[in-house]
């Protein structure tokens, strides 16, 4: 008995504890009790610990997605109830001995979101600031550093991890490592309010951006095979990704807590979005946006080597799919230090089916890396390595897989490719807008009932009937010569299965054309893991449009396009 008062004695952040669900929970309970960030924002947080011992603990940070709040990563059981949080919520980690960190982000929750929650003095500023490393990612560092202090957490044993919203702050997490940003940019050594480093050990991002400007906003400039380097994404600027970008604002406003319009720019989410609403031409205004968000709300804009990191993307997720993985790939693959392992499925935002099965699989993973980085116990992903799923059709069949590689280049090294030499013409007001509606991730069709197979006016098209089965893995690499009269242009890129006059989308994506620009282009996909069967045919589509996902072109314009091609990769 004496024991377990003792346990339960455990303090985080001044809070008292409970036996609850076979772990010690020590929420904030009430508004006064929230905890002062650096700043002095009130944050919502809870921290719960594992059933017995007096720590110092190894610690997970569970940081929730756009809108959501601490609960989103709480349970009564590991098991949780859906495949996303199974054996991935506080009960799980906290009974394999962890110290979980559920807060609320600034701007949501009672961490100043909710209207009523704004009582406190520190408040008036307690915006979002949409995944800042100064901000948000600071706001983590302090609450860890707090815990040290108080002999919780152990500073040498802190992982992280968050599904979207929450992946972006876990990649930035990651890179920052042993660091803090300030908000003059500039960094400094991590330190706790008593002076103790502390250094992030290990990370699983889940659905989140590399860079925020590209996912939001892509250009279609990056490729797998090339480097990345900062700045690439407003080179030129992108094509917005409208439909995902409207509900975002909107749910955000609705849920959250945003700076007025006449407030500073590194936070002025409703500024942000009317200038990238306007459109072509790009503006230099339009242009800073993308600055501020690859900069300082993305992993891209910070320097150094990070820790471990085991990074989740979706190849049927149209907010950010799996350039957005294989963009930290690119940066860090000859990097001497750096450990990256890479998940890959029909998961994520929409149109992810996010099928329990997989997601099993991969958080049995994220389980392993956390417990080889932070308790030194068995071993994690082996860097480099890769694992995927394919999507499969209806939305109930299993996923096919797993398949494995010890790279990226490794995985699917072998091509099917599809070529038409002919000159075609996309044109802006080509294609058919019922078929972009039907494909729109947030108000259109499910992926799996297909559509009717057409070649509309106004688009280019390749196509191959697929003889010996197979399985395409990864990003279609689309080239062809192109000639373009009119400003403000781009390709909206489909690849199709076709069958009995229907067809199923398997991949998309796109590429932002110059003013008038003529020559050879490569761009890729967004990829997917796709089973092409005997006697289907493989199509790519090209159009000028694909409206309501994208902002359509404030300019009518044409693409002479010839000598096309597509390669598929497979094993």
């Amino acid at each position: 008995m004496l024991a377990l008062a003792l346990t339960l004695a455990l303090a985080p952040f001044g809070h008292s504890c409970t036996a609850e669900n076979g772990v010690r929970f020590c929420p904030t309970t009430t508004d006064a009790q929230r905890v002062a960030s650096w700043d002095g924002v009130p944050l919502d947080v809870d921290v719960t610990l594992p059933p017995s011992g007096d720590g110092p603990y190894p610690t997970i940070v569970m940081m929730h997605g756009w809108g959501g709040n601490k609960s989103s990563f709480e349970s009564a059981t590991p098991e949780s109830g859906s495949g996303t949080s199974w054996h991935y919520n506080n009960n799980y980690f906290a009974k394999r001995g962890y110290a979980v960190v559920t807060p609320s982000a600034r701007g949501f929750g009672r961490s100043c979101g909710a209207p009523d929650s704004r009582t406190s003095p520190g408040c008036d500023k307690g915006w979002v600031h949409l995944g800042d490393q100064r901000y948000e990612a600071r706001d983590v560092q302090y609450m860890l550093g707090l815990l040290v202090d108080q002999g919780i957490t152990n500073p040498d044993e802190i992982g992280v991890t968050g599904i979207s919203y929450g992946g972006i702050q876990s990649q930035i997490l990651a890179r920052l490592r042993n660091r803090v940003r300030l908000p003059n940019g500039k960094y400094r050594t991590w330190r706790s309010p008593k002076g103790t480093k502390l250094a992030i050990a290990a990370a699983f991002p889940r659905w989140g951006a590399s860079d925020l400007t590209y996912s939001l906003q892509p250009n279609g400039h990056f490729l797998d095979f090339r480097d990345y380097h900062v700045g690439d994404s407003i080179k030129p600027g992108g094509v917005q990704k409208k439909s995902y970008i409207d509900i975002l604002y909107g749910s955000g406003n609705a849920t959250g807590f945003y700076e007025p319009v006449s407030g500073p720019f590194n936070a002025n989410l409703t500024l942000w979005k009317s200038l990238t609403d306007a459109g072509e031409p790009e503006s230099s205004r339009q242009l800073d946006v993308g600055r501020e968000l690859t900069a300082y709300h993305s992993m891209a804009g910070v320097s150094g080597v990070p820790a471990p990191m085991l990074v989740q993307n979706g190849w049927t997720d149209d907010l950010f799919p799996a350039p957005e993985a294989l963009r930290v790939w690119r940066l860090f693959r000859h990097v001497k230090g750096a450990r990256v392992s890479l998940q890959f499925g029909d998961l994520g935002h929409p149109r992810g089916a996010n099928k329990a099965a997989v997601d099993h699989v991969f958080n049995t993973q994220g389980v392993k890396l956390f417990d080889a980085y932070l308790k030194g116990s068995g071993r994690g992903p082996r860097p480099g390595s890769v694992t995927a799923f394919t999507q499969t059709c209806p939305s109930d069949a299993p996923a096919g897989g797993p398949f494995q590689a010890s790279s990226w280049e490794r995985l699917a090294p072998k091509r099917f490719v599809l070529v038409r030499g002919e000159s075609q013409r996309v044109t802006s007001d080509g294609g058919d807008p019922a078929v972009s509606a039907a494909l729109d991730p947030l108000g259109g069709k499910p992926t799996c009932d297909g559509l009717p197979a057409e070649v509309a006016k106004g688009t280019a098209w390749a196509s191959r009937k697929v003889g010996k089965p197979f399985t395409m893995l990864g990003l279609p690499t689309v080239r062809a010569k192109i000639r373009t009269k009119g400003r403000g242009g781009f390709l909206a890129a489909r690849l199709w299965d076709v069958h009995a006059g229907r067809q199923t989308l398997v991949s998309r994506g796109l590429y932002r054309l110059d003013d008038n620009q003529k020559g050879k282009v490569v761009f890729q996909l967004f990829g997917n893991g796709w089973r092409f069967a005997r006697g289907h045919t493989a199509r790519l589509e090209l159009a000028g449009s694909d409206a309501p996902y994208l902002r359509t072109s404030n300019f009518a314009f044409s693409v002479k396009v010839s000598k096309l091609s597509v390669a598929l990769p497979r094993p």
